[in-house]
C-alpha cells in the first residue's frame, strides 16, 4: 500500500494516526490549514493544504481526517474533491477493532480502537466509526457519518447520510434515522426518526430543527 497523505490536523488526526500506525501503515504528512504549514502532529510534519492534494494523486493515498464540526458538509468537500483530482481513499482500521468478513465497508472509512463492526452490517464511504462503537449485525451506516464513542446500533438499524450518533447514544433494534442528523451523546432512539433535526433525551425528542 502506498504511503497515507491526512487532510485535516485537529484532534481526530490524532487519532487516525494511532490507528494506522498500529495497522503498520506508513504516513507521508498531513494536509491542514495554511498558518499549520511546517508544524508537526505526533512527529508528522503538516506539508500542505488541500490546494496540495493534487501534488500527491499519484505517490500516496489519502484520508480525511476531519472529525464533525456541526456538520459533514466540510468532510464531504474534501472527499469530493480529491475524488474529482484522481486521488484514492484508503480504509483505516485500527488494530485492536473488530470487523467481520461478512460485513462491508465502503471506501475512505476509519475506524478506531475497540470498534466492532458485525455480520452483515453495512458502512458507506467516508464514515467514522469511533472508539468502543458497536454496529451490530445487518445495521446499515450512511454516507460520511460519524459513530462517535461508544455509540450503539442495534441489529437492523439504519443511520442516514451525514449523520452524526452522539457518544453513547443507543439505537434499539431495527430503528432508523433520516439522513443530516444530530443525535446527542446518550439518547435513547426508541422507535424511527423521519424528521431532519438535532435529538436528545431517553426516549430521543427534538431540539432543534435543522
Amino acid at each position: 500500500m502506498k504511503p497515507l497523505v491526512l487532510v485535516g490536523g485537529g484532534g481526530h488526526c490524532k487519532s487516525v494516526i494511532d490507528a494506522a500506525e498500529s495497522g503498520g501503515l506508513t504516513i507521508r504528512g498531513i494536509l491542514d490549514l495554511p498558518s499549520n504549514v511546517g508544524r508537526s502532529i505526533l512527529g508528522y510534519d503538516v506539508i500542505g493544504t488541500d490546494e496540495d492534494i493534487v501534488r500527491f494523486v499519484d505517490e500516496a493515498y489519502f484520508v480525511v481526517t476531519l472529525g464533525f464540526i456541526k456538520d459533514a458538509s466540510l468532510r464531504i468537500r474534501i472527499h469530493e474533491k480529491i475524488d474529482q483530482l484522481g486521488g484514492r481513499l484508503a480504509t483505516i482500521i485500527a488494530s485492536t477493532a473488530h470487523v467481520s468478513r461478512y460485513a462491508e465497508v465502503d471506501s475512505g472509512c476509519v475506524i478506531l480502537h475497540q470498534a466492532c463492526v458485525n455480520a452483515g452490517a453495512k458502512i458507506g464511504k467516508g464514515c467514522i466509526i469511533n472508539t468502543f462503537a458497536n454496529i451490530e449485525h445487518d445495521a446499515v451506516v450512511g454516507d460520511y457519518s460519524h459513530i462517535s464513542t461508544g455509540a450503539i446500533m442495534n441489529g437492523g438499524c439504519q443511520v442516514g447520510k451525514a449523520t452524526f450518533l452522539g457518544s453513547q447514544s443507543v439505537m434499539v433494534n431495527g430503528v432508523s434515522v433520516v439522513d443530516g442528523c444530530v443525535i446527542g451523546a446518550g439518547t435513547v432512539i426508541q422507535k424511527n426518526i423521519s424528521q431532519r433535526g438535532v435529538y436528545v433525551g431517553n426516549p430521543a425528542i427534538l431540539k432543534m430543527e435543522l
